[in-house]
């Protein structure tokens, strides 16, 4: 007999795909060097952080009282870069925030688990629509609210939104549909016209409801587009009951720093009542406040962005090359993974085989779609020149048109 939750030992027992092929990489370099390892497999930025953000924290560490520089804030976040987080979005994207509709988090991913604790009814079958290909946690975070997850059947051709496919899932108990632009693990972008239609398929079912249906809105990769013709407008433009979860993780290379938002507008039904829950979501799971160091530290470089070209030669440099070698990709239009149809149904016997090469993807079933693999080239230029014989090798593994 066990006296422990079942659900948290089976999550706690086994890390994700990406973790996994991740941990592998690891003990693999100790056998032949790191330099001989194409490790595609975390998404992990590899351009350093804006100097702007090391300057400005070695200035808060000199010159500011350490006791306030590392103590606690509002559990919500300190007023002032509140203030200054809203003061640039209402610049940038023509919004009206103020520092109240924001709470500030360690990163998207807790962003995303606390609105959904906010949002979900343990017991009343709540439930929360993702479209694949998904970033795996959102189930984690869906299912540990306590709604059940309910996947919209990939696009296999462009991998954008099925509207058909979305609307036919949307019931009286869909709390919240997650988007994440760009996708990780496509990289993709959806057209203005699609979430223009999604928006107006969730304003039709939540009147015919007589709830709103949220749109969470993941936005890690928001800064990494590549071409902002196609960038979207933002998301509260488009639809009042859009809740943004947004990290700095991306945008500034600082992943491990844990640092975001949750931007609940106000204009939102009941918004008032929806940020207390966000607030009373993250004092259950445990969040006192998001880091003060960061939270001292961001209202200085919100305008600063590392150097995004080296994404952009990686993804020309892998794109032509995989597709001169005769395999199928998506070409991203940001973040910086590449998707890549498996030239076997059985992607993970792929990833496997890609091994014989040291080649290391993650294969996309855990994303909800089978088939195919994600290559993350946030990586050294370098490495990736040095990965395409490999690739090639692969390729005429399987017979392929090089």
């Amino acid at each position: 007999m066990s006296y422990f939750n079942q659900q948290m030992v089976a999550w706690g027992s086994s890390r994700s795909a990406i973790r996994e092929i991740f941990e592998y990489g690891n003990r693999r370099a100790e056998e032949i060097g790191r330099e001989n390892i194409f490790d595609f497999s975390l998404g992990n930025p590899s351009v350093p952080a804006p100097q702007a953000l090391g300057e400005e924290i070695a200035r808060l560490a000199a010159y500011e009282d350490p006791v306030l520089l590392h103590g606690y804030t509002s559990a919500q976040g300190a007023p002032g870069t509140r203030q200054a987080i809203a003061d640039e979005l209402n610049r940038r994207f023509g919004t009206a925030v103020g520092k109240d509709d924001l709470y500030l988090t360690c990163g998207a991913a807790a962003s995303v688990a606390i609105v959904l604790k906010a949002l979900v009814e343990p017991g009343q079958g709540d439930e929360v629509l993702v479209i694949a290909p998904f970033f795996p946690e959102y189930r984690v975070f869906a299912e540990a609210a306590g709604a059940t997850l309910t996947v919209v059947p990939a696009d296999e051709d462009h991998f954008g939104i099925r509207i058909s496919d979305l609307e036919a899932r949307i019931s009286s108990r869909t709390k919240a549909v997650i988007i994440n632009v760009p996708n990780n693990p496509t990289g993709v972008i959806y057209p203005e016209k699609t979430v223009r239609e999604l928006c107006l398929v969730l304003e039709r079912k939540s009147a015919e409801y007589g709830h709103p249906v949220y749109l969470i809105s993941d936005e890690p990769y928001r800064e990494l587009v590549y071409d902002k013709a196609k960038g979207l407008p933002f998301i509260t433009h488009l639809y009042k009951n859009a809740v943004v979860c947004y990290s700095f993780s991306k945008s500034l290379s600082v992943p491990g720093e844990r640092f975001g938002y949750i931007l609940i507008p106000s204009e939102a039904d009941d918004s008032r009542l929806l940020y207390a829950a966000v607030c009373g979501a993250g004092r259950a799971l445990g969040y006192v406040c998001a880091p003060s160091l960061m939270q001292n530290a961001i209202p200085r470089v919100l305008n600063e962005r590392p150097d995004l070209t080296v994404y952009r030669k990686n993804r020309d440099l892998l794109l032509n090359a995989l597709t001169s070698y005769g395999f199928r990709c998506i070409p991203p239009d940001g973040a910086f993974y590449l998707f890549m149809q498996s030239p076997e149904p059985d992607a993970g016997s792929f990833c496997k085989k890609a091994r014989d090469f040291e080649i290391l993807m993650v294969p996309s079933d855990s994303f909800g779609v089978t088939g195919f693999v994600r290559i993350a080239y946030c990586v050294k230029t370098e490495m990736v020149e040095k990965s395409l014989s490999a690739f090639r090798k692969l390729a005429e593994a399987y017979g392929l048109g090089v």
